[in-house]
Formats: C-alpha cells, sequence, structure tokens
C-alpha cells in the first residue's frame, strides 16, 4: 500500500477487532507481553478488564487500507484502580473544582505497571507522524466521550520525552529494578554488598532450606492449565489478606494467558514435603523478567523475599536476563539490591485550572525525587561492578 495513501482512524471496543497477527507486527518478536494481542484479549475476554469493570476497550487504531500501521491500546477509566500511577488526589481537587474527573481516558494497560511502548508503529512508517496521530485521536475522542483527560502511562523514554514536546505534563516516579551487569554466578551479586547485608541476604534466602522448603521456577511445555488454576490461587490469596487487595483478574484470564503465551509465562513454585505452599506468577522476554502476582498457603519467614526476589534473581543470572522488574511498590528491595529507577507519565488535563493544579504538584514532587533517590541509593549499598561497560551503565534513573 503506498506511503500516501489516507490514513483512517478506527476505535477498537475490543482488541480482537484487529487480527492478531496484524497487530504483533508492529512489536516485534522480542516485546514485552503487556502489549501483544493475547495478553490484552485475555484481560478482555476473561471479564477482567471492560466497562463493568472499569476498563472500557477504546484502542486507538491508524489503518492504511487494510493495513493496521499504527495503534495504542487504550481504555476508558471510571476508577484509578490497576493503574499504579496514583491520581487519587487529583480526583479529589477535580471534585472541589467541579469537574468530573470520571471517565478519563488511560493509554496503557489493565493492571499492567511496567515501561512498554505505548505507541506502536509499523516498521518503515513515519514514527513522529504516526504518534502524532495517535495523540491527536487520544485527544479528540476523549473530548467526544465525555472525559476529564487523558493518561498515558508506562510509556518508554522516548515516547516521554515526545510527550512532554508535545506539551502533555510529564510526571516521573520510580521502581526498583534488579540490573545485571554481568555477574557469572549468584556469588557475584552478593560480593557487591557490604559483609553485613551479604550475610543478611544469605540468612533469609537460605531459611527456605531450613523449613524443608524448596524453590524451582516452571517453563515452557512443563506449563498447565493446573499451573494456571495456581497462580490464580497465589493471587486471590495476597489480595484476600490485604485491606488494600481487590480481586480483578480472573480465573479465564489466567486459563486464557497460559494457553494463548507460555512462551512469555514463567511460575515459580516453592514445594514443602509434596505440597505447593507459594508461588509467584511472572512473565518474561529474553532479557527481562517481570514480577506480577505471588501468594502463600503457608507462612514462614522470609519466604516472601525468596520466592519473589532471590530466586528469581539467581535464574536471571543463569539465563543471562539483564533487568528484573519486581513490579510497583519497592521499600524491602531497596536494601536487598533493586536500584531506584525512573518510570514516566504523560498527562493532558482539558480543565485549565485543574491542569495548571495538577503542573504545580508535579514541578514539586519532582523536586523531592533527587532525595529520595539518593536514599535508595544509599539504602542499597552496592559497590560498583569491576566490568561494567562503561561508568554510566549504572546510573540510578537509567531505563
Amino acid at each position: 500500500m503506498p506511503a500516501d495513501t489516507p490514513l483512517r482512524l478506527r476505535i477498537l471496543e475490543a482488541v480482537t477487532d484487529a487480527p492478531a497477527e496484524g497487530w504483533d507486527a508492529l512489536l516485534g518478536p522480542d516485546a514485552p507481553p503487556f502489549v501483544r494481542h493475547a495478553w490484552l484479549a485475555a484481560m478482555e475476554e476473561s471479564g477482567s478488564a471492560t466497562e463493568e469493570t472499569g476498563w472500557a476497550p477504546h484502542h486507538l487504531t491508524l489503518w492504511r487500507g487494510p493495513k493496521l500501521v499504527a495503534a495504542a491500546p487504550a481504555y476508558l477509566k471510571f476508577h484509578s484502580m490497576g493503574e499504579y500511577i496514583y491520581d487519587f488526589g487529583w480526583a479529589d481537587a477535580a471534585a472541589r473544582l467541579g469537574v468530573e474527573y470520571y471517565p478519563k481516558l488511560v493509554v496503557g494497560g489493565p493492571l499492567s505497571p511496567a515501561t512498554v511502548p505505548r505507541f506502536l508503529i509499523a516498521p518503515g512508517e513515519d514514527v513522529p507522524a504516526l504518534r502524532r496521530a495517535l495523540l491527536a485521536a487520544a485527544a479528540g475522542s476523549a473530548q467526544e466521550a465525555g472525559c476529564s483527560s487523558v493518561h498515558v502511562l508506562y510509556p518508554t523514554g522516548d515516547e516521554a520525552d515526545f510527550l512532554e514536546a508535545e506539551g502533555l505534563a510529564r510526571r516521573i516516579t520510580l521502581q526498583f529494578h534488579w540490573k545485571n551487569p554481568g555477574y557469572g554466578s549468584y556469588d557475584d551479586y552478593l560480593a557487591r554488598f557490604d559483609s553485613k547485608r551479604r550475610n543478611q541476604l544469605k540468612r533469609e534466602r537460605g531459611a527456605a532450606a531450613t523449613q524443608g522448603i524448596s524453590l524451582r521456577t516452571v517453563r515452557g511445555e512443563e506449563l498447565s492449565q493446573a499451573h494456571a488454576r495456581r497462580a490464580y490461587g497465589f493471587y486471590t490469596s495476597t489480595c484476600e489478606r490485604h485491606a488494600w487487595g481487590q480481586i480483578q483478574l480472573t480465573p479465564d484470564f489466567f486459563a486464557r494467558v497460559f494457553r494463548t503465551m507460555p512462551g512469555s509465562v514463567e511460575l515459580v513454585e516453592a514445594v514443602r514435603g509434596q505440597q505447593v505452599i507459594a508461588g509467584a506468577f511472572n512473565l518474561a522476554t529474553p532479557e527481562r523478567l517481570y514480577g506480577r502476582y505471588w501468594g502463600a498457603f503457608e507462612e514462614h519467614p522470609f519466604l516472601h523475599f525468596h520466592v519473589c526476589l532471590y530466586h528469581s534473581v539467581e535464574d536471571c543470572i543463569r539465563t543471562g536476563r539483564k533487568v528484573f522488574e519486581p513490579g510497583a511498590g519497592g521499600e524491602h528491595k531497596v536494601s536487598r539490591g533493586f536500584e531506584p529507577t525512573a518510570v514516566h507519565s504523560a498527562h493532558l488535563l482539558f480543565d485549565k485550572t485543574l491542569d495548571g493544579a495538577v503542573r504545580g504538584f508535579l514541578r514539586r514532587e519532582y523536586a523531592r525525587l533527587a532525595p529520595a533517590v539518593e536514599e535508595a541509593e544509599r539504602i542499597c549499598g552496592l559497590k560498583p561492578w569491576p566490568l561494567a561497560a562503561s561508568p554510566g551503565t549504572q546510573g540510578a534513573t537509567g531505563t
């Protein structure tokens, strides 16, 4: 199809309104799972991300003739749960101003706090032009739908630069990621801590053996629907244990993901006797591991740290993965060597007064970020890695 063929905008009420092969052709083979057609379809078709749960699909797509050339996964949101870029205070401020904050348009994926491309562009296309077209479609369709705002959550750093240049308010917050500069073994990783911290990590990781607990990662052809049911059990056990827990994913979501994305799914299992007593549902690419949901049916000291952190760190070293993103939150991760890492979002609020208030808040929030990074680095306390490729490879806010 010639490049000068006019583009046609289609807003999809289900990702399955686009062909899977056309959607995934925008991504490349090693794209993060959270933007793949199968992941979004599992979210929507399982009833986990629907209008009834506060996530009405509103995917922005651009077509040249019959060919899909660009897309941005998006949802009309009727609450702020499951986003992890917290704007509850903005909703309160909007109420005081008499502005209806919901619905809003979120460009991003449901329940997936991971940095991934948000503007999916076919190879060979004019990337800046199609990004602008998708952004214009987001703003225009959001206003037509009565939304207060557009929020692009967890874009790449390059996309965040683009959105800021287009006039959106940029927000930078922190996650805590484990980064592999070239470890040959788990002992190499431990060697970067001082003796006190090193002994603490050894004690916590070694507790499983004294408790009669062994850990393994299940992946690939070993995975079955029994593992999918187990993953759902892990997920609900944690949600039910905490006051803030809200069960949003259905059993069918896990069943679909295990069936359609076996190459991206990994399940850590902690076994005591003949019983699986705890585990974690993770996702992976050749270079990155993403921690998503953990749960335990028995309580044991340090089991959470081992299942969610130590076991997967060692596995990343063994498989050569470069980054382990364990998800939102971070206080307990910092002292275990997970480094502060910038994550981005960009925001377009249509009410000028509310927009000004949010931009003022973001300036103040950013001013507090540098001291927070310095404190996290102090707690993390990793010694420099002698084989780092360059002095900049261990920067605190690298993505």
